[in-house]
């Protein structure tokens, strides 16, 4: 009986939501142009609103009630999308929101925050 290389089954996942991620983020994520039609871009370029390390949103300091209620509808969306994407995948929610968070990073506007694993605020 010969032994399966265990890598081989994370390289051909890590490959698959490679391009999974890819399609949708060309699907769900608009470009710059369009950029007045993403919700969080003006409150993230403002300091009121961050991006974490796992994919989700936070508000930043004092920000007003209809920022917080739109970081939460964000978040559930998002935990929805992450959990679907996880079991489909069969991996768990929080590496799906950690490929997601990556790709955040890349397509936030500039001035948004970013919350490290750490606890480290960097900003764009």
């Amino acid at each position: 009986m010969s032994q399966q290389n265990p890598f081989s089954n994370l390289h051909a996942w890590t490959a698959k939501a490679a391009l999974l991620l890819a399609l949708l983020f060309a699907l769900a994520i608009p470009t710059h142009s369009m950029a007045q039609e993403r919700p969080l871009d003006a409150p993230r370029a403002q300091g009121l609103v961050g991006e974490r390390y796992d994919g989700y949103a936070v508000v930043r300091g004092n920000a007003p009630a209809d920022i917080a209620a739109l970081v939460e509808r964000t978040n559930a969306e998002r935990k929805a999308l992450y959990t679907r994407e996880a079991q489909a995948e069969k991996v768990p929610v929080e590496a799906i929101g950690k490929i997601y968070a990556a790709q955040i990073v890349k397509s936030a506007p500039t001035k948004t925050w970013f919350l490290s694993e750490t606890g480290t605020w960097t900003q764009k």
